[in-house]
């Protein structure tokens, strides 16, 4: 039993570091703009086809299909911006409701495209073990873990070091005194969509490398992110890990010591338990510091 647990905690801790990849995007626009994008999801799974079509039609490797996915994906959540940018009224609310609207139509464009067949990728280098001690993964979650450790390095440093991330900051806390200091909030907030479309784009073709996709698996992976960032707090990066970490090893330990039919439930039960404990989530009052 003690090696089950340890082997479901591993598995959990690398499920976690790949669930921090897919919510980071979507946690940088809520912190931002306070809009919650509903087809952040559909965008992941869009980078994570592009990688299937890559390898499919073209025989190159997951990894070799980045530099598509990041120009495709990054079109594509700019496009969203652009979209909501058009909302005049009641912003937050309609913005749920369109943002939800395209993440059904990228849905069904990708059903249109690429069939409702499930898709994994055959690349043999990234599906064979990785051994550590008693400790079996497959090469992939290692590769990726590792992934979603620098990216969120990098968003760190980019949103504390550098300009357009201390102005995503500015704009999030007063986007009144933001302009007053000659910030362009519009600009920054099409730049926060285009991060985030950086993120997708990894966050999908992690997904293709190690697991399995399928048209109707988007709207699971928003619900996934969504939960993640408000377990983290508005805007933080450390609890976005955090979070993601703690829901996959939930849903690891469940699937070991009960049934894999009760994981989405473990994942919900965490995500009422954290929210009844810490209202504003595991790191909410450093989040809104930035």
């Amino acid at each position: 039993m003690g090696e089950l647990i340890a082997q479901a905690l591993y598995s959990g801790l690398l499920q976690g570091g790949s669930y921090a990849l897919i919510a980071l995007g979507l946690a940088l626009v809520f912190g931002t703009m306070r809009i919650i994008n509903l087809a952040h999801g559909e965008l992941v799974l869009l980078a994570a086809y592009i990688a299937y079509t890559m390898e499919s039609k073209l025989g190159l490797g997951p990894v070799a299909a980045i530099p598509v996915a990041l120009v495709v994906v990054c079109v594509a959540s700019s496009t969203v911006y652009l979209l909501v940018s058009r909302i005049r009224e009641d912003r937050e609310i309609n913005s749920l409701i369109l943002t939800f609207g395209i993440g059904v139509i990228l849905t069904n464009l990708i059903l249109l495209v690429w069939s409702a067949d499930v898709r994994s990728t055959s690349s043999s280098w990234l599906q064979e073990a990785f051994v550590l001690g008693p400790l079996y993964s497959m090469r992939s979650e290692v590769l990726f873990f590792g992934v979603s450790l620098a990216m969120m390095g990098g968003l760190w440093w980019w949103l504390s070091r550098s300009w357009y991330g201390r102005a995503v900051r500015a704009v999030s806390s007063n986007r009144d005194a933001a302009k007053l200091m000659g910030i362009d909030p519009g600009r920054t907030e099409l730049v926060s969509f285009i991060v985030a479309g950086v993120l997708a784009a990894f966050a999908g073709v992690a997904l293709f490398s190690y697991g399995v996709i399928q048209p109707a698996y988007g709207a699971a992976l928003t619900v996934k992110a969504f939960i993640i960032t408000v377990l983290a707090g508005v805007g933080s990066i450390p609890g976005v890990l955090l979070g993601a970490v703690l829901l996959g090893v939930a849903e690891a330990l469940t699937v070991t010591l009960a049934s894999s039919a009760l994981q989405e439930l473990a994942g919900m039960a965490l995500f009422l338990l954290v929210l009844f404990v810490m209202p504003n989530g595991l790191f909410g009052a450093a989040g809104r510091r930035g």
